[in-house]
């Protein structure tokens, strides 16, 4: 995701030893629903229905502008805080988009007791003149839009093909979404995590499904995610701010 997946205003660690780290980091809140307290289904099947209700919102009408005014920033950050089991599930590689991540929807979370919105928060930094600044709502709703379009295209090159490795299919992915905005020192420290990744048969184990079942519930990640990352993207473009950052 950004930079600042390795670096803070608060820290000046390099790249190389901000990746290294393993703090004990957890959301703040795990949401009424989430995988946790659930009786039953897998990690990736509960990320996958909250997803599909968000994208159920969005077709009722929960993404205009008008009426309610767009979709919501509670349920959208309870969906997004069941993402970070994916992370986890890949292991040490994986660990500086997981830091990141954690600590975006954190954000988000107590931003949604004070916002109803996404587009609440938006107009509130532009008003503010702080939509890229870090730390701000808006810059991290952008970083948690990475996070979900990273799992989004990992598993759409996972299921490519059954000879895909998770290795191929995470450095595609991270090529596509993320490395466009990481500097040369934190792509070559992701690049050389990328053989930390679990195998392929590791993964769904740790999903806890079958061959059968993992390509089902990422599909329906995939299909369910995409308008949401798609409706992130046009609140910015609609206000004529660039996603080149």
């Amino acid at each position: 995701m950004g930079e600042e997946s390795f670096s803070s205003s608060s820290s000046s660690s390099s790249p190389a030893e901000s990746v290294l780290e393993t703090p004990g980091q957890s959301l703040m809140a795990t949401p009424a629903g989430s995988f946790r307290d659930a009786d039953e289904g897998t990690p990736l099947a509960a990320v996958a229905e909250a997803f599909e209700e968000l994208a159920r919102s969005l077709r009722g009408g929960g993404g205009e502008e008008g009426g309610d005014g767009g979709l919501r920033l509670a349920p959208f950050v309870d969906a997004c805080s069941l993402v970070s089991v994916l992370f986890g599930c890949l292991g040490f590689a994986f660990k500086f988009a997981e830091m990141e991540y954690v600590a975006k929807v954190n954000d988000l979370i107590e931003a949604s007791k004070a916002y109803e919105t996404l587009i609440h928060i938006i107009d509130h930094d532009i008003k503010n003149d702080s939509v890229r600044r870090q730390g701000s709502h808006s810059r991290n709703l952008r970083r948690v839009r990475l996070g979900l379009d990273l799992i989004r295209a990992l598993f759409e090159q996972f299921l490519s093909t059954n000879e895909c490795s998770l290795k191929d299919a995470a450095s595609t992915a991270y090529g596509q979404v993320c490395a466009p905005f990481h500097n040369w020192a934190i792509r070559k420290t992701v690049s050389a995590g990328m053989y930390a990744l679990p195998t392929r048969e590791q993964l769904i184990s740790r999903l806890n499904e079958t061959d059968y079942s993992v390509q089902k519930e990422m599909q329906r990640y995939i299909n369910a995610s995409s308008p949401i990352i798609q409706y992130i993207d046009d609140l910015f473009l609609s206000r004529n701010i660039a996603l080149d950052w």
